[in-house]
Formats: structure tokens, sequence, C-alpha cells
């Protein structure tokens, strides 16, 4: 079967890539095909429209939508995370002019979208570091790729990105202002997404596509695998070295805050994305627990299988 999964671009899809270089998926009897997004919204509503079936994705985009809360509204949404994907590694880079927070008053800054992913994130990092959120000017600037793009060419003064492009921009002379890690204590970033009519007619597939995603992931965790986990992501990312290759992999692959090597939920990030949610989504109402937005019956079957 013919999946379409809609992805941000980067380094993070390096289980895909493994999966298809290494036949997991056709094992499986399933045939992947990524997409790259240009934005969260993009991403969401094609998804939902049915022209995705599996969306890789912050959670807190699943729980936005799922809420009336996304930029535009979803008819009758019933989407689920199924598969936990990464633990959110956001830092805050600027440009090499900005050293500090207080430098940041009076300048832009952006986003994805303001009222999902990780803007929620960044207003977080500000209120901490006693910057208000009328200092600054936030602007949508697309996803992760397009806001590094942005960044680079010092048309905003600073972003949230995520591993490994914050190593590359700090390689190039920006600066990472603050990790999220710290300050937020645990945080569930991406997971894999699915519309609730599409998961219950293709059981098999999804089951199978969280096998062999989570097989590609144990795979690029073997650190006899290295050498040759760096040649599949050196062929499918034409601009990183040697060296931005070797970074990414001990970046992603860490024992201890890398992709997450079982494609388990942390249960505690995703009640910290609720607590942002809570505090800055508009408009306010109450949400549910964190079972509310996730369906774990297909990553027990694929666990058990």
């Amino acid at each position: 079967m013919k999946l379409d999964v809609i992805v941000f671009p980067g380094a993070h899809n390096w289980p895909f890539w493994t999966g298809q270089k290494l036949g997991m998926f056709a094992a499986a009897g399933i045939e992947v095909t990524i997409h790259p997004t240009p934005n969260s919204q993009f991403q969401m509503t094609n998804t939902y429209a049915g022209k995705f079936q599996i969306a890789m994705t912050a959670i807190d985009n699943v729980i936005a939508y799922q809420e009336g809360q996304g930029p535009v509204r979803i008819e009758d949404p019933d989407m689920v995370a199924v598969m936990g994907g990464d633990y959110g590694f956001l830092s805050l880079v600027t440009v090499p002019e900005i050293k500090t927070f207080a430098a940041l008053k009076g300048k832009e800054l952006s986003v994805d979208a303001l009222t999902t992913g990780y803007a929620f994130v960044l207003r977080k990092l500000l209120e901490r570091n006693g910057i208000e959120e009328s200092d600054v000017s936030f602007v949508r600037a697309g996803g992760v790729r397009e806001r590094w793009i942005a960044l680079e060419k010092k048309e905003h003064a600073g972003t949230m990105l995520v591993t490994p492009l914050d190593i590359v921009a700090r390689s190039k002379g920006f600066n990472v202002l603050a990790r999220a890690e710290p300050a937020l204590g645990a945080y569930q970033g991406m997971v894999a997404a699915v519309t609730k009519r599409w998961a219950k007619d293709n059981e098999k597939a999804l089951v199978g596509y969280i096998k062999s995603y989570t097989q590609a992931m144990q795979w690029l965790y073997d650190r006899k695998n290295k050498a040759d986990a760096i040649a599949i992501v050196r062929a499918n990312i034409s601009a990183m070295d040697e060296r931005g290759a070797d970074a990414a992999y001990e970046a992603l692959f860490a024992e201890q805050g890398g992709l997450i090597k079982d494609g388990a939920f942390d249960m505690a990030g995703v009640k910290t994305v609720l607590e942002l949610r809570a505090q800055y989504a508009e408009p306010k109402k109450e949400l549910g627990l964190p079972e509310k937005y996730i369906d774990l019956s297909y990553f027990a079957k694929a666990r058990s299988n």
C-alpha cells in the first residue's frame, strides 16, 4: 500500500530514508513517500482533507485543530497522535548581533503560526527572561526550514529552530540564546498523527508503518551502523558535509534526549504542551487529558507483532 507522509524538512527524517534504503517499509507491504510541508497549516489541512495519510507534526498542532484553536477551523476534526517522535529539540536562535534577551526588545521574531506549534514555547522563554510580548513583534515565516532561511538572511532577529539546524546556525555565528528543555522540562514535540477515519479503515498499513519506522530508529541507534547511517543522510541532504552529519547523528541519536528510540509517548511532555496551550491559546477553553489526543492501540499492535 502506498502511504503519503507529510513532514517538515530536515535530518529528523533520517528514519524514513533508512527504512526506505534498508527495505523495512517494503517488508511491511507499504511504500512510503515523504512530502515536505512549507508550514503547519498546509500540513494539517491537507492531512484532514485526505491528501496525506500521515502527518509527522508537533502534537500541539493535533491538539490545536481538535480544539478549534488552529489558524483555520476544521469541520468535524478527528485527528489523533499514534506514535511519539521527539522531545522538541527546540532552541531560540538569534542573529549574531543579538546576544541577550534584553537586546530582543523592539525586534521581530518569526514563528510558523501564532496559535500552534512552537510559538508558545517561544512566548514562555521570553516571559521567563523578562521580555513582555509587547516588547517584540511576531511574524509568520513558515516551517522551520523557511524560518532558518529567513533568519540566515537576517530578515528577523530570532526564531525557534530544531536540531540539527541550531548546530548549523551556531557554526555560522548565530547565537543559541536559550534551549527549551532546561526551561520547560519534559516536552513532547513531533508525533505521527492520523485521522481516526483513515486509521480505522487502514489498520494494517498504519501498524506496519509504526513497526517499520521504529525498526529504522533501532538500527540508527546502533552505533555500529553510524558510518552507513551518515552515508544515508548525506545522500538525502546534499548540503550536509561529513562533519555536519556526524554532529547531527550525535544529537539526534543520543540515548538521552534524542529522537524517541521506541516511538513511545512522553506523557509528562504532553502535559507540558497542554499547560502551554491552556496559558496562551485563544479562544480559552478547558482542554482534555493527554489521552484525548492519543490513540495507543496501533502502537501496541506494532509492538506485539
